[in-house]
């Protein structure tokens, strides 16, 4: 756990009436009806609680100011969707707002029966995960330089922290060059799935070809932990499945997280790190 996870407060907004036009059928969106939309928005309210102060906290009149704007003036054919993008919006309108719990009502549904009211119910928020970096083709440093340049200009992931690049031995016993290794700290409103495929778009980009396992790169950028992920399909595993022998992962994820928990093997980074140094193989150029 850490500081900022120690208090997590919320405001709470119910049933703010919002005349609007989502809805499958042509006549829904022409004529509009009335939704209500509740949020419960998880954040940190204790300076501002101390302080007395507003600017320290979220103020829940923008907030309903803003969702009313919002969802007024676009257009979607499913609550699930206005729901999506206004849960977005308010994540990446207000800085202290960490986690987003909406509920979109249609009471005015056009449904043959009676019925109270009809709803979509979501949470989203940011989520931490931990990104390892590599490259031994061409300009390593440029390579991986230009994968956080990225990362910094994607709106949906804040960068929190970034390693020292250290020199390293190649992995797997493939014969080829040296590596240059990092790890990175980031926030992210992607799914753990939606951020492989950005950080596969972003190795194209710096021309990653995959022909060998293990093999020579411009740039690898795998997945390590994802906030509250435990996860093996075809296409990803998390947390990363090899990362507790790498000793050219451990050191500079300790460097940025020396304290985080693996959640499989309930040890701290630094505490892996550790292990491999005394028993495992030894890559990292000191």
């Amino acid at each position: 756990m850490t500081g900022e996870d120690l208090y997590m407060d919320q405001i709470i907004v119910e049933d703010l009436q919002i005349y609007a036009y989502h809805g499958v059928y042509q006549q829904e969106n022409e004529k509009g009806q009335n939704f209500y939309v509740s949020v419960i928005l998880d954040t940190d309210t204790r300076a501002a609680g101390k302080a007395d102060e507003l600017g320290l906290s979220t103020n829940y009149g923008v907030v309903c100011r803003f969702l009313h704007t919002f969802l007024s003036e676009h257009t979607y054919k499913l609550i699930e969707t206005a729901a999506e993008r206004a849960s977005e919006a308010l994540l990446l309108q207000f800085p202290h707002v960490r986690q987003v719990t909406m509920e979109v009502k249609k009471p005015e549904a056009p449904i043959t029966v009676p019925f109270g009211s009809v709803s979509v119910k979501i949470t989203r928020g940011w989520r931490r995960a931990y990104i390892a970096c590599g490259s031994n083709i061409g300009d390593k440093r440029a390579h991986l330089s230009a994968a956080v340049d990225e990362l910094l200009a994607d709106r949906k992931c804040r960068v929190l922290r970034v390693s020292d690049w250290v020199e390293t031995t190649p992995y797997g016993g493939v014969e080829q060059a040296n590596y240059l290794n990092g790890a990175l700290s980031i926030e992210t409103l992607y799914t753990p799935e939606e951020l492989l495929e950005l950080l596969q778009a972003i190795e194209k980009k710096e021309a990653r070809e995959r022909k060998e396992r293990w093999g020579p790169r411009t740039l690898d950028l795998d997945i390590l932990l994802y906030e509250g992920s435990v996860m093996d399909t075809k296409k990803l595993t998390i947390p990363h499945r090899d990362m507790k022998n790498r000793d050219f992962v451990l050191r500079p994820l300790t460097q940025i997280a020396p304290y985080e928990i693996h959640p499989i093997l309930g040890k701290a980074i630094s505490e892996l790190l550790e292990e491999v140094e005394e028993n495992g193989e030894k890559h990292v150029l000191l």
